[in-house]
């Protein structure tokens, strides 16, 4: 279902992008003081493991060796790790990163060339037109802005096409040159993971550009690419719930250098990860897909003879719940049309008003004495009140 200029996807029961909810620590097995070095070496000790070339037809090794990946991503970039290790998940909201739960294997080892054993596992194979890579990032709503929609501005990192170089990594009027070690062909094969098999992987000296550059752009180092801030407002439809994704489609990165060195082609999207904010209303509703659940509050003369209680609703306002005499503990009252709205058909669910008695914790005197007048009248036996130093005397007495 496409929202102008998104899309919405709803969270998958069995989301293969787990990690966004896991440790990064604890996925790589490292703590929190190892050196940059250490979580390198870490990455390349699960990387073999994971490796799918290792684990032929196991979507699971595909699954973690994804995981891991993201995990490493974070924790060797030096300013993401220090807002990782303040924040946890939620400060890594403006710094997004790529969402490898969309991203070929082929490009992972692309990107993290010098982990497998020195220029890629594979190299980038021909897919058709060249295409940019995903990135993701995550932005709080509050439960009533579920209700009604609204817009967000989105804060975000991401790599672009160098204007001085115009994606050639070349000084102004210098050329590249053909790389010497792959013969301007892009792909090496070698033994990968210490010669236990023979894989195709990238160039190591070009990195699968096929050519390489002496004098290189001082705006990006040769790189082709430089870090760029954008920010553009994403419109979150009525009716998301949290971990729902928004695809901003052409807000990702562009193809990458090896595939596209000036940028022509598809670029990938920016994924938005809807976070439900814990405010009064999260915390006052339990959400069931359409439908709320809430609790209200009543007191014994309520339930016995019955009233109109005032509850407070998911917009904001407030709604008179009828309460039927004779009404139990738990008992729920059902008010149709003030749930929450259906992603697709905008309808309201409806809003579970569960009851519960509140039993006085004090009483007066006028209100114990009409009580075991009651009491009398339903033949049961309740216990006498006792004043706390009688009871201390009756302590003391019977020793």
């Amino acid at each position: 279902m496409l929202f102008e200029p998104a899309k919405v996807v709803p969270p998958l029961p069995s989301d293969p992008h787990l990690s966004s909810q896991r440790d990064y620590y604890e996925i790589l097995s490292v703590t929190r003081e190892s050196s940059g070095d250490d979580v390198k070496r870490a990455y390349r000790r699960m990387a073999m493991k994971w490796h799918p070339d290792r684990n032929p037809g196991n979507a699971e090794a595909v699954v973690e060796f994804k995981s891991c990946t993201e995990a490493y991503e974070v924790l060797s970039d030096p300013e993401r790790r220090q807002l990782y290790d303040r924040h946890g998940h939620a400060g890594l909201r403006q710094q997004p990163g790529h969402d490898f739960s969309t991203m070929h294997v082929e490009d992972i080892f692309s990107m993290f060339g010098d982990i497998f054993g020195g220029g890629g596992g594979g190299g980038r194979r021909s897919r058709g037109p060249a295409r940019g890579l995903d990135l993701e990032t995550e932005v709080e709503v509050s439960l009533r802005d579920c209700v009604t929609g609204t817009k967000r501005d989105v804060d975000f990192k991401r790599v672009d096409v160098c204007k001085g170089c115009t994606g050639s990594g070349a000084a102004k009027g210098a050329k590249p040159e053909k790389c010497t070690v792959c013969d301007g062909v892009g792909q090496v094969a070698q033994a990968g993971f210490g010669g236990m098999f023979r894989m195709v992987t990238a160039c190591p000296e070009c990195r699968g550009r096929r050519t390489i550059v002496k004098d290189k752009c001082p705006d990006c180092r040769g790189k082709g690419r430089v870090p760029t801030r954008r920010k553009v407002s994403v419109a979150i439809p009525p009716g998301v719930d949290d971990g729902v994704v928004i695809r901003v489609r052409g807000e990702g990165e562009p193809p990458a250098p090896e595939s596209s060195p000036d940028g022509s082609g598809a670029r990938g999207d920016l994924h938005v990860v809807i976070r439900i904010s814990d405010d009064n209303e999260s915390t006052r509703f339990e959400r069931r897909g359409d439908d709320l659940v809430t609790v209200a509050p009543m007191a014994f003369a309520q339930a016995a003879l019955g009233a109109q209680l005032s509850v407070p609703t998911v917009d904001g306002g407030t709604c008179l719940v009828d309460v039927p005499p004779g009404s139990q503990h738990g008992e729920a009252v059902l008010i149709t049309g003030l749930g929450m709205p259906n992603l697709r058909t905008k309808d309201r669910g409806d809003m579970h008003v569960v009851l519960q008695l509140i039993v006085p914790k004090k009483l007066s005197a006028e209100q114990r004495t009409l009580l075991e007048e009651y009491a009398k009248t339903e033949k049961v036996d309740i216990r006498e009140q006792t004043s706390f130093w009688k009871k201390i005397k009756d302590q003391i007495a019977g020793e």
